[in-house]
């Protein structure tokens, strides 16, 4: 006898994937930022099928793009023929760039008055009462930025000073507005010599803080003494590149691309665009070399603080600076209070923990090695002091910090 063949029993077809193209560029870390919020957000609630290839904020629209059958777009959009390209589509998309102001789909960026604060706040921390704000004159994110410094410290009675190019383009794209001025670095040369010292200058990105870092090196400018430098966007290889490091504000692009992926969500499953743009506030700001300064008048002691900097982890002492700078023991005490609120005793201390933290951080050296590249003579002593400055042994320090 023969057995009937068994049943099979078909899969009832799931949900198809959406299709999701994203055109931002990975050159940048901004880009990347938003790609890793995008990424988190298919993690927890796709999956989508993701159409993207490396590209530039410069490149063109990717050929594929032309008749591609798809569901959706986030893409930062620079031109024109890009927002063309995804009109015909007939889908639904997110504007992760801001630029043109009149294309049909929502946006979603860095809210760029935040931005400003956070920078005005920071320097004025550190004692500025000079300011000044060097940007790609014609990039839209540039010249905004440069309306918000500008405003906030006319709001705090306080002067600020605008690099002004000797030539613009009349064009909306960024990348060729960074390319022109990039060009522009003995013009800005002459611009920062003739600012009134000590200077905090907010530039308009790190690319263009990294320019203005290398025209105060080449021409033999003291940062952060003379002219202390903060950046936007914290791309951190670049930052780190930079001598001396750069400060820069950290945007929330995690946040802005897994907002942005949520929004295409709801618009790919017939839910309505929104009315306006959202705005996303910025992280902080992180804190590196080119800030790392009180703006001191008095000459002497700033010199004293530079030669704390420059020298605390070879284990200096008071005594060392007193050879350094023309000032009694008591005198320098005094006016270190005064300008500090601590003494130089203190203020090596503190050089000295923080570079403890930096390579708790950064490196995977013994105790004792660390010890002797943070100016301690003594293992035992670091332990210490280090716990009692910050409430964690060295071990729990490096512990809490890999674990970000």
């Amino acid at each position: 006898m023969v057995k009937p063949a068994p049943s099979i029993k078909r899969r009832r077809p799931g949900p198809s994937r959406p299709k999701v193209a994203l055109l931002i560029e990975s050159s940048r870390a901004y880009g990347r930022g938003l790609l890793q919020g995008i990424a988190r957000y298919v993690r927890a609630h796709g999956p989508w099928s993701v159409f993207f290839q490396e590209r530039r904020a410069s490149d063109p629209p990717p050929e594929w793009l032309e008749g591609w059958r798809g569901d959706g777009v986030i893409a930062r959009v620079e031109d024109y023929e890009l927002a063309g390209m995804i009109a015909k589509l007939g889908v639904p998309a997110v504007d992760l760039r801001g630029l043109l102001g009149d294309l049909p789909m929502p946006v979603l960026e860095t809210d760029d008055e935040d931005v400003v604060d956070l920078a005005v706040d920071h320097l004025l921390e550190r004692g500025f009462r000079h300011f000044a704000f060097c940007g790609f004159d014609g990039a839209n994110y540039s010249d905004k930025r440069s309306a918000f410094f500008v405003r906030r410290l006319a709001e705090e009675d306080l002067p600020c000073h605008v690099y002004v190019p000797p030539e613009r383009l009349e064009s909306t794209a960024s990348f060729k507005q960074e390319q022109l001025g990039l060009r522009h670095e003995e013009d800005v040369a002459r611009w920062i010599e003739g600012l009134p010292k000590p200077v905090a200058v907010l530039a308009c990105n790190d690319i263009r803080g990294q320019q203005v870092l290398n025209v105060c090196r080449q021409h033999g400018i003291d940062v952060p003494d003379q002219v202390a430098v903060l950046g936007v966007d914290n791309d951190e290889v670049l930052c780190e590149l930079s001598d001396p490091p750069l400060s820069s504000v950290i945007p929330n692009t995690e946040r802005i691309g897994y907002e942005a992926a949520e929004c295409l969500a709801k618009m790919m499953a017939g839910g309505p665009r929104p009315a306006s743009t959202i705005y996303v506030p910025p992280l902080g700001v992180a804190t590196r070399r080119s800030t790392e300064v009180l703006a001191i008048e008095d000459r002497h002691i700033a010199a004293a603080v530079r030669f704390i900097r420059d020298h605390a982890s070879e284990g200096i002492n008071v005594s060392d600076i007193l050879s350094a700078v023309p000032l009694s023991r008591s005198v320098l005490e005094r006016r270190f209070v005064a300008f500090l609120g601590r003494g130089p005793k203190a203020e090596i201390l503190r050089v000295q923990i923080e570079r403890a933290k930096e390579l708790l951080k950064v490196t995977d050296f013994p105790l004792n090695v660390l010890a002797e590249k943070s100016g301690f003579r003594h293992t035992e002593y670091l332990s210490v002091i280090f716990k009692k400055k910050t409430g964690m042994t060295p071990g729990q320090y490096r512990a809490q910090a890999l674990s970000k």
